[in-house]
């Protein structure tokens, strides 16, 4: 039986910095002197009343630049962050009050692979099928299917060095699966794979939905999300700022197309001719050069946007078109990448 999730109003802020951000942290009042304590107490909102319900049996994704709270959502719903605030469920059971429960249910993908690197392969996925109970038969059964379905099958005895990052990645997602668990979540799980291998996981990833499972995935891959992902969340700052099928989130785009523009100067004499052209239903001035023309049309309204720049005297210096895609929604709402 698939499982949903449902989150309320989660909050998550962290009160000192990340480990690795420890020379980035003079600005905000910490010293580098074991003997010294911080002098200012920071804050960094995570999350910022972040409510979701993730339908059972769909896949859905998260999607939002580094640091919009993607990780910190999946680490909160898979018991691994407690939260300043609010409540998350996994099906019926409270995460936080019911956690071994959550835990049978779940299976867990990180961003960045966790493997035993003192076990090989088939060790990796028949230890964690005992974590969960299974019979020394079934875990034997589930390890050779699945080292065979993601490819390692040959490098099964083998110790983890000198598996490239791909390989790890696969069997980071075999030992998630190795006690089929009715919710996986997958964070950001196709970065830094070749494509041959990312099509192989998203080949995976919809044969295990096929099965009625329920998948979350966090990502800033756009054509990932596009291809895989029945309805889709797009956070920023912790905060949802759109949310739907990918379908209606390009439908929402005021106008469809965005035409990216710099010139050598911008002027509002300008951005009004260019708001006055057909087609035209927004134009946001980006910087003191550059300029965002939403419309219903891409490369036939670069002439006219040369007359007005002319008519104006600003030359034109580049000029990129983008269709209706995440990606530019993303623009539209932050102005800037999901990649950022």
């Amino acid at each position: 039986m698939a499982v949903g999730i449902r989150t309320r109003q989660l909050r998550k802020i962290y009160t000192s910095p990340p480990p690795m951000a420890a020379g980035a942290a003079r600005g905000v009042g910490f010293s580098l002197s074991k003997r010294e304590k911080p002098r200012e107490r920071i804050e960094i909102v995570a999350l910022d009343d972040l409510s979701l319900e993730v339908a059972a049996g769909e896949i859905f994704g998260l999607l939002g630049p580094n640091g919009a709270g993607k990780s910190t959502t999946v680490g909160v719903v898979t018991t691994r962050i407690r939260p300043t605030a609010g409540d998350a469920w996994i099906g019926p059971h409270n995460v936080w009050q019911e956690r071994v429960a959550v835990k049978r249910l779940i299976g867990v993908v990180p961003q960045r692979p966790n493997l035993d690197f003192g076990l090989t392969a088939r060790e990796i996925l028949t230890f964690h099928g005992a974590y969960f109970g299974l019979s020394a038969a079934e875990r034997h059964e589930r390890a050779n299917a699945l080292l065979d379905r993601f490819r390692l099958t040959d490098r099964a005895n083998q110790l983890l060095f000198g598996f490239s990052g791909g390989m790890m990645q696969r069997l980071s997602i075999a030992r998630a699966m190795m006690h089929d668990p009715e919710l996986l979540f997958l964070d950001e799980p196709s970065a830094g794979l070749d494509p041959q291998t990312r099509l192989l996981l998203w080949d995976i990833v919809r044969e295990y939905h096929g099965r009625g499972k329920t998948i979350l995935l966090t990502t800033h891959n756009m054509e990932e999300a596009d291809a895989l992902c029945g309805r889709i969340a797009i956070i920023d700052h912790g905060r949802v700022i759109a949310l739907g099928t990918p379908a209606e989130l390009k439908r929402s785009l005021p106008g469809g197309f965005l035409v990216r523009l710099q010139f050598d100067r911008v002027s509002e004499e300008m951005l009004q001719g260019l708001r006055r052209l057909a087609g035209v239903s927004e134009v946001r001035g980006s910087d003191d050069s550059g300029v965002d023309v939403y419309a219903d049309r891409g490369g036939s309204l670069v002439p006219e946007i040369v007359n007005v720049a002319t008519a104006a005297q600003a030359a034109v210096r580049d000029v990129h078109i983008s269709e209706p895609s995440l990606e530019n929604l993303f623009l539209h709402h932050t102005g800037r990448s999901l990649r950022e």
